[in-house]
């Protein structure tokens, strides 16, 4: 749960809507609906995109990649 947050965070702080982050990041409007109900990840070519967003746009990008290793084990948790 805690990377889709972190996903819908990134988008809203940026003001943007789904449309426009799957633009920036090279995917589809469905994938970051995917990744923000929590039924998918990104990849990590996904990742290092997300990862040029977030330098471009000076935002930490810690929490982000933090919550992305750890997403297995917060699946098995449930």
């Amino acid at each position: 749960m805690q990377l889709a947050n972190e996903l819908r965070q990134l988008r809203q702080k940026c003001f943007l809507s789904q449309e426009a982050f799957a633009k920036e990041l090279g995917v589809s409007v469905s994938t970051i609906n995917r990744w923000e109900s929590e039924k998918t990840k990104p990849t990590l070519s996904v990742m290092k995109n997300i990862k040029k967003f977030c330098q471009n746009n000076k935002i930490d990008f810690s929490t982000i990649e933090r919550s992305w290793l750890n997403y297995s084990k917060e699946r098995e948790q449930k």
